[in-house]
């Protein structure tokens, strides 16, 4: 039987360095968040440091993922929001104003479109392209912070917002592979922004807070203050780098590494009086290994990452103690043992672990930091505005999309 579209459905699909994965909710009206009904994943090759280097193969991880979650959610999937990765992402914040047009002084839609367009008007290299306008706060004459101008009177409308660009080869590169899924994109997301819409409350955010988000080949921060983004930062480092120390430094293959870093890895100093010796013939090969050897190795790989951690905190906070909240570390490399006091001990600011909790449904799968960015994706994709004419000619395209879905999958081994 084939799966059936349903309206009140929304999918996260984040597509990461090591695995894809999708989510799908299903709204309830008398339920706060959506239940958790389709989940997906696949192992994938074809990024590297959250940036597609072979179209084809990431096509086909996507696909797998897709799969799986329609196949346990009964949803055909056709649209989701996505996230963006890789350190070619960068941020800035920029104000625009404009005059209200109407007559009477009353701001439209057409005000808040015209002042993004102003805020938005930055120079860039001819190879980047803004891929987020994330609006912090308005202003309507002299009044500040204002939420929502719409229906408000005035004569000038202001607008702070919080700027993502990213390197114009990898988002089309992107694009492509996601297209060639059979997907529309509703929209992009830089994914700590959306590990920190599943993980954060109005509280934190208001206090100051930064989300760490600990993936397999990249590290992202989205810090928070005064209730609003004031900075995102994606580093070309993660768990990943861990593993391949553990190849070089043991001289151990990739696959022992990973299962010794999953086994015996700890967030910690080299301690002499917990040294054990560990025999590798469980993970099919020859020899031994010494506890303090990868403790020596996985400490001296995590401090390079969160001193690099610092050094962006410090851009966008100058002091972290201004972070009253502190840091919220997440991510599949947060599963590590010992992570949060690690990072606690590094960065000088108060450490939580971040899971996404309170969803009902499938949900027992997706209590883990590894998920905090397909939920923040899902969550952002159900408070995505309709677009009325976006949505009619998009029945046609998406039409044409189920088809070309259909003739990949039958292409894809």
């Amino acid at each position: 039987m084939a799966a059936q579209k349903h309206e009140a459905t929304f999918v996260g699909l984040d597509i990461g360095s090591s695995k894809v994965i999708c989510v799908v909710g299903l709204h309830q009206t008398d339920l706060a968040t959506p239940s958790i009904i389709g989940i997906g994943s696949s192992k994938v090759t074809g990024l590297k440091r959250g940036v597609v280097t072979d179209v084809e193969e990431t096509v086909s991880a996507i696909t797998a993922a897709l799969e799986e979650a329609e196949r346990m959610s009964g949803v055909a999937i056709d649209r989701a929001s996505i996230n963006i990765d890789g350190s070619h992402l960068q941020s800035l914040n920029t104000n625009g104003v404009v005059a209200v047009a109407r007559a009477d002084h009353e701001i439209g839609a057409e005000d808040l479109a015209r002042v993004e367009e102003v805020a938005s008007g930055v120079n860039l290299d001819t190879n980047r392209q803004i891929v987020s306008v994330i609006p912090k706060s308005y202003g309507v004459d002299d009044q500040r912070e204002v939420d929502e101008p719409i229906g408000m009177n005035g004569m000038k409308l202001e607008l702070e917002a919080h700027i993502i660009t990213a390197s114009t080869p990898a988002i089309k590169n992107l694009q492509n592979a996601i297209f060639r899924s059979g997907i529309t994109i509703d929209q992009q997301v830089a994914t700590p922004i959306a590990a920190a819409k599943s993980l954060l409350d109005k509280h934190k955010k208001e206090h100051g807070v930064a989300v760490v988000n600990l993936g397999a080949e990249t590290t992202g921060i989205a810090v928070y203050q005064k209730g609003v983004i004031s900075y995102t930062s994606i580093l070309p480092l993660g768990s990943a780098n861990i593993t391949k120390d553990l190849v070089y430094g043991l001289r151990i293959t990739p696959e022992v590494a990973e299962k010794l870093k999953i086994d015996h890895s700890v967030a910690s100093k080299p301690r002499a009086k917990t040294n054990k010796k560990i025999s590798l013939e469980k993970y099919g090969a020859a020899g031994n290994v010494y506890q303090i050897d990868i403790d020596t190795i996985v400490s001296s790989r995590l401090e390079e990452i969160f001193a690099m951690v610092s050094e962006e905190l410090h851009k966008a906070v100058k002091t972290p103690s201004n972070l009253g909240a502190g840091v919220m570390i997440t991510g599949g490399g947060a599963n590590m043992s010992e992570i949060s006091n690690f990072a606690r001990n590094n960065l000088s600011v108060p450490v939580q672990l971040g899971r996404p909790t309170g969803y009902s449904g499938i949900s027992e799968k997706i209590s883990d930091p590894s998920y905090s960015s397909v939920i923040g994706l899902m969550l952002m994709d159900m408070e995505t505005p309709p677009d009325k004419s976006k949505h009619k000619g998009m029945k046609v395209a998406n039409g044409l999309l189920a088809k070309a879905k259909s003739i990949l999958k039958g292409l894809i081994p």
